[in-house]
Formats: C-alpha cells, sequence, structure tokens
C-alpha cells in the first residue's frame, strides 16, 4: 500500500507540473517543439522550392546580361575596383587553394541549414526575426534578377579561369550549361554571400547580447565567402556590394513585417478580450 501511495503521490506531482507548464506556456520540445519545427520545415521547404523555381526562370535573356556586365565593368574601372581578373590568376597560380576554394563556394547551403536549426533549438527568442530575414532576402531578389541579368566574369571578362566548372566534382559542368536548371545570368547580387551574410547576422542577432566577442567572429563566414567568388570568377567586387544592401533592406523589411503582424496581435486580442499566444 505504500508502494501504491508513493507512486500516487509521484503522478500526481509530475502531472501538477506538466499542467503548470501548459499555463505558463513552457511546454517540453517533446510536447509543443516537434509540429513547430515540422510546420517550420514544411515552410522554409516551399519557399525553396518557390524561390528555385522562380530564380531558374529568370535570367534567360544572354545579351542583356552580357551587356549588363560590360557596363558594369566599366563602372568598376573607374572606381578602381575591377579585380575580377587579378583575383582569378592569383587563386590559378595558387593550385592549392583551389579545391579549398571550390568546397567553400559549394557547401554554404550547408552552413544555412545548420544556422538555420541552431538558432531554433538554442536560441528561439530570435528565430522568427532571422528567418523574417531569410524569407525577406529571397523575396527581394528575385526582381533584381528578372530586371537586372547579369553575366558573371567566367563568362563575359575576357581571361577569367572558370574554377567551378574545371575543378568541382560535386558538376561543375553543370554551371556553364543553361539547360542545367540553373540561372547562370544573375551575378548581381551575389547570393552566395548574400546568404552567407544572412548566416552571419543570425549567429551576431542570437549572440550579441551574451558572447558579444564571440558573435563577431561569425562575420569571418562571409568574408572568406567574398574572396572565394571573387577568386572564382563567378562575381564582381559590385555584386558583393549589392549583397550587403540585399541583407540591410532586407532586416528592415523584416522589422516591418514583425511590427504589423504584432500590431494586428494586438488588434485581435483587444477585439476577442484575451491576449493571443501564438
Amino acid at each position: 500500500m505504500n508502494r501504491v501511495r508513493w507512486w500516487r503521490e509521484v503522478a500526481t506531482g509530475r502531472s501538477s507540473r506538466l499542467i503548470e507548464r501548459v499555463r505558463s506556456g513552457a511546454l517540453d520540445e517533446s510536447v509543443r517543439g516537434r509540429p513547430a519545427a515540422l510546420v517550420e520545415v514544411v515552410g522554409l521547404l516551399l519557399v525553396i522550392l518557390l524561390f528555385s523555381r522562380l530564380h531558374a526562370a529568370a535570367g534567360k535573356d544572354v545579351a542583356a546580361a552580357t551587356a549588363n556586365a560590360l557596363t558594369l565593368q566599366s563602372i568598376e574601372h573607374a572606381l578602381h575596383l575591377d579585380i575580377a581578373l587579378r583575383a582569378n590568376q592569383w587563386l590559378t597560380e595558387h593550385s592549392a587553394l583551389i579545391q579549398p576554394a571550390v568546397y567553400y563556394y559549394r557547401l554554404y547551403y550547408v552552413a544555412i541549414i545548420g544556422v538555420l536549426v541552431w538558432v531554433f533549438v538554442r536560441h528561439a527568442d530570435v528565430y522568427v526575426k532571422v528567418r523574417r530575414t531569410l524569407v525577406a532576402m529571397a523575396v527581394l531578389v528575385l526582381p533584381v534578377f528578372w530586371a537586372l541579368p547579369m553575366s558573371p566574369p567566367r563568362f563575359a571578362l575576357p581571361g577569367v579561369v572558370d574554377i567551378i566548372a574545371e575543378h568541382d566534382i560535386l558538376g561543375g559542368h553543370a554551371s556553364r550549361q543553361i539547360g542545367s536548371g540553373q540561372n547562370l545570368y544573375s551575378a548581381m547580387p551575389s547570393m552566395h554571400v548574400g546568404w552567407s551574410l544572412w548566416c552571419a547576422y543570425a549567429v551576431w542577432y542570437a549572440l550579441r547580447a551574451s558572447h558579444p566577442r564571440l558573435a563577431l567572429l561569425s562575420w569571418v563566414f562571409p568574408l572568406g565567402m567574398t574572396a572565394v567568388v571573387l577568386t572564382t570568377g563567378n562575381h564582381y567586387v559590385l555584386d558583393v556590394a549589392g549583397s550587403a544592401v540585399l541583407l540591410v533592406v532586407a532586416i528592415a523589411a523584416a522589422s516591418v513585417w514583425g511590427f504589423l503582424v504584432e500590431r494586428r496581435r494586438k488588434a485581435r486580442s483587444r477585439h476577442s478580450g484575451s491576449p493571443l499566444h501564438t
């Protein structure tokens, strides 16, 4: 009887604690986290699919892409920023760095997934903000790809060696094939740099208060990506600058997005007479 009473007390105590956690909104991940994670995964997969389709459909005008590239080269020359050819030549002269550069260029998506998961699991308080920023970047860049097709240096700049096509074992030849399902004429802005900037921003935003010095190290990643896209002949300096502008605008758009969502939530809360926990 004593054992039965003891188990009842334990069960009652656990039930009480669970009920209290439900009321406080602090449910364990095993209760609430998985459905939320599933919704996030499905939503992000839909965004990625839609972005990929629209991105691939843009930039079909090769003549316009080449003309825009020549104009950009002229602007960079006037600003003394025309380093694409020299940077590419430097990499070809340092063969030991070529393969690491190719992997760095190709595997950026691993960093995106890793950062998303890390922020979702360890820094849920900032997850929505950085996810909105990521989605805003994808939405904002598509009109640029459609309106301003841009041929990369490896196509438009004589003397540039296509490092990715020659050394990428993961599908380098597809990087030159128009029918490969890729948009080969979307150099402006550089989304390799853009996505790496987002990764750095997300990590910095999550750690800026608790580990400010460590947070600053996150910006090394986009700096490395900048060096890679320039030396492999994939982007111009102004493409990189465009990526930075895109991130800033996306952060602002995400802030406005959050403000509008919060205002709508408060309005619905006042209308219903009870707070909404969403």
